[in-house]
């Protein structure tokens, strides 16, 4: 701890135990020890923006035996006109207790010295949560409810330990078994990563994704806000997307070592169905049996996600439902309002843009009107098939490696939806598209990061690429659908599923259009290849 730490504390008349009663403890800690706080924190979701003021909406004590912890909920409003809801677990603490040098500022209460710091890298703290999870009753009048999974076995504290770099949310391991996921951004509703966790573990006993083990919350007039998750933690070797890299880095090596001519690769037509026997010879020899075994039990798992998802007739929340005029609405209206923004944000950079980026920009921009009729050309009266809660922001990097198998996690939903949209139904190949999209950024990813170690062009790589994407989407479509309609998940038929893919990855590739624009212009090249094979431009650039 440094020096500087120990200067000026924030002096306050009250006491610990009343502080979030007192006017001046609150004006005083909502905006000059928060701000400065706030804003360098991994979690903080408004870097883009400019912080305008921070109010605590609302504070509940949880005490141990031996201190007393607040959970404090804040609203952090934006010049811009709108404002984020944080949750923020808070202790004081004197020098000799501090379990921790992440301090949010120094304080005197009614005289007596000591730091403010997030409760979360106090022991004491970490050990109360757990322990209330774990003894908590059905009944409880407090406002904070604490909830024990069915799964959950009595078990004693033993130890924790933060898991990973702090991302948007913050994980706690216990005795090197569970996970206790604590929400910073938080949202006036149940958070669907909880919602659809107990749904899966206690409804329908899925096993591919960690059970659901327990849940803190908070109940307010306005409905309950989720704070915490805790699951199992499933033992693993790292996600689906580093071990796709390093399965696609080998194929890529491959070209070389068994001297593939890329030309002569034959090439098929986007979403054709493939079972493993059926695909080619040539394609095996180069991309070898394996990873097509792989992609064959991701599509299962990804199956049998949805068929649980789907097939629940008591609870509303997860009872399918078919295509309505108000879906169509809510649907063009969202993608129309996010195209526009894409081609604004395409516009205003395409400066960055150069050789095939630029030239697919361009045709991106010609072919603008085509693709928005492709938006608005949604006819729900069409549509055979059924709507489901579905995961949402379903990738490689939300899947873990668990030997052969794999478990699906963090359905959260779309950082960039609001939580009502984030539980609207929709078809499950949007998740598909999702994983689609993985595939060919996997793909693409390899080539960008590998490209001085195959003796190749890099239009030769990506040729390559785009025919080694067609097959693992073709295994994967046809095993994902075997395995869907041999459950009773009504996907539609054929043509509704390739309409229904196209339209969704298409969706994906214009979201991801924004990001990679803002953030690295450089791979702006995988959407709008992406875009360009969905749309079947003419290839010859």
């Amino acid at each position: 701890m440094n020096d500087d730490q120990f200067q000026n504390p924030f002096v306050f008349k009250t006491n610990w135990e009343n502080a979030f009663e007192e006017k001046e403890f609150l004006k005083v800690f909502s905006s000059d020890i928060l701000e400065n706080y706030i804003i360098n924190k991994r979690w903080y979701g408004g870097k883009a923006s400019t912080l305008k003021y921070i109010e605590v909406v609302d504070s509940f004590k949880i005490a141990s035996k031996d201190n007393t912890y607040y959970g404090v909920l804040l609203e952090v409003n934006f010049k811009e006109a709108f404002y984020q809801n944080y949750f923020m677990p808070l202790a004081f603490m004197s020098e000799d207790k501090l379990d921790t040098n992440t301090i949010i500022a120094p304080v005197k209460m009614n005289g007596q010295a000591g730091f403010l710091v997030d409760a979360l890298h106090q022991e004491d703290f970490k050990r109360l949560l757990f322990e209330k999870i774990v003894n908590s009753r059905e009944k409880s009048d407090s406002k904070v409810k604490f909830h024990k999974g069915e799964k959950l076995e009595e078990t004693e504290y033993k130890t924790s330990k933060f898991m990973g770099v702090e991302q948007s949310n913050t994980s706690i391991i216990y005795n090197n078994t569970l996970v206790l996921k604590i929400f910073r951004r938080i949202y006036i509703s149940t958070n669907p990563d909880y919602e659809i966790s107990r749904f899966l573990t206690e409804r329908m006993d899925f096993k591919n994704s960690p059970a659901y083990m327990g849940s803190i919350s908070v109940v307010l007039t306005e409905g309950n806000i989720t704070l915490g998750l805790m699951q199992e933690l499933v033992p693993n070797q790292g996600d689906a997307w580093q071990f796709m890299l390093g399965e696609v880095d080998k194929i890529f090596d491959n070209l070389k070592n068994k001297k593939i001519s890329i030309n002569k690769l034959p090439d098929i037509d986007l979403f054709k169905r493939l079972k493993i026997n059926e695909v080619p010879h040539e394609i095996i020899d180069w991309a070898g049996l394996s990873i097509f075994i792989r992609i064959q039990t991701l599509a299962t798992r990804t199956a049998e996600m949805h068929i649980a998802l789907g097939s629940d007739i008591h609870e509303t929340a997860f009872t399918p439902t078919t295509y309505n005029g108000d879906y169509t609405v809510w649907l063009k209206n969202r993608l129309t309002y996010q195209f526009q923004n894409r081609l604004n944000i395409l516009e205003n950079n395409l400066h960055k843009l150069d050789g095939l980026a630029l030239a697919l920009a361009n045709q991106f921009l010609d072919h603008k009107k085509e693709i928005r009729k492709l938006f608005l050309d949604f006819d729900w009266t069409k549509m055979k098939s059924e709507r489901i809660r579905i995961h949402g922001d379903y990738h490689l990097g939300q899947v873990l490696v668990n030997g052969a198998d794999f478990y699906i996690l963090d359905f959260e939903g779309e950082p960039e939806s609001t939580i009502r949209d984030r539980k609207v139904k929709q078809p499950p190949l949007k998740d598909v598209a999702g994983m689609f999209r993985s595939f060919h950024y996997a793909i693409y990813a390899t080539i960008f990061n590998n490209g001085d170690k195959y003796p190749y062009e890099q239009e030769e790589l990506f040729k390559a690429g785009e025919i080694l994407f067609k097959y693992f989407v073709g295994v994967f479509i046809q095993t994902y659908t075997d395995v869907a309609q041999g459950g009773n998940l009504n996907i539609g038929y054929r043509k509704e599923i390739d309409f229904l893919l196209k339209y969704c990855l298409l969706e994906k590739a214009v979201y991801e259009l924004g990001y990679e624009l803002n953030s690295r212009p450089r791979w702006a090249v995988i959407p709008l290849t992406g875009i360009a094979s969905i749309m079947e431009f003419n290839e010859k650039l």
